[in-house]
């Protein structure tokens, strides 16, 4: 993929972000009233009056509340769209093959949006199958764009440009596999307003092994290349990774914070750190 190629598909990328963020937004005015007097995400316990300065603290940081839950979802989708447009002002005149895949690692945070579409259901009460399309897609972006931070630290590693778009294949279609085979119960969720699949365990460990794979990978490219920055940019990918998951899953304030805080300073660090190698070069 050509610079100008390349530096096209991030203004393709921004575009799309800015019309999704949207129609989250349009989205939030739904179903955030949905939350106030039916507070889904505190049991009866919980939501009883605290008798306790810690109790106070937990109740409002630390217990399920969908407010939150919300407020991740929205900073998921500003983050894709503030990151997409960093990473395009930052690069456009810097050619660097890692920067597509940790562009596509951005991009996948808009998908997070679609978890709306559990609320939107109870309120429209549409059919259920939109239910499992949508969370479908939610599951491939996610798979494709961590997939493909683990592919930016393979090239960093040593693997040819030339077999960027090959790659780029290869990542779709075992995302695909994936993502097609996966059993969803589109009546049940938890509370951080994912549906509940098969084989938990199992993708768990499979992310596991790819979040070490990649840190590897970064840091075995200090090595073969002799720079290292690349031991920082490892340290970058595993903060931004930490924040992805944590995220994606958190249904309180506590876990909202260190989320998008730790997903806002891994990107920006590992790419700070990547600028300063192509300058070089």
């Amino acid at each position: 993929m050509t610079l100008s190629e390349r530096n096209a598909f991030f203004k393709i990328a921004i575009v799309f972000c800015s019309i999704f963020t949207v129609l989250v937004l349009i989205a939030s005015f739904y179903t955030i009233p949905l939350y106030y007097g039916n507070d889904l995400s505190l049991d009866e316990e919980a939501s009883a009056r605290p008798s306790s300065v810690f109790q106070v603290f937990t109740s409002i940081f630390i217990s399920n509340n969908y407010y939150a839950v919300h407020a991740a979802i929205i900073a998921a989708v500003l983050f894709s769209l503030a990151g997409m447009i960093f990473i395009h002002n930052f690069f456009e005149r810097t050619s660097a093959p890692e920067t597509l895949y940790i562009a596509i690692f951005i991009l996948s945070f808009v998908f997070e949006g679609l978890r709306l579409i559990l609320p939107l259901h109870i309120i429209l009460d549409f059919p259920s199958v939109y239910v499992r399309f949508a969370m479908r897609i939610l599951l491939f972006t996610r798979f494709f764009g961590f997939l493909s931070l683990f592919a930016a630290s393979i090239y960093s590693a040593g693997l040819e440009i030339q077999k960027n778009r090959n790659f780029i294949f290869i990542i779709i279609i075992a995302t695909l596999l994936i993502t097609l085979r996966i059993p969803i119960d589109v009546l049940n969720w938890d509370t951080s307003l994912n549906m509940i699949t098969g084989f938990i365990s199992m993708f768990r460990l499979i992310e596991l092994a790819v979040f070490i794979t990649t840190l590897i990978s970064f840091l075995l490219a200090a090595r073969i290349r002799g720079s290292a920055d690349y031991n920082h940019i490892a340290i970058g990918a595993v903060i931004a990774m930490t924040g992805r998951n944590i995220i994606l899953n958190t249904d309180n304030w506590i876990g909202f914070a260190l989320g998008i805080a730790s997903v806002m300073f891994g990107v920006w660090y590992l790419c700070a750190k990547l600028h300063k190698i192509h300058l070089w070069l």
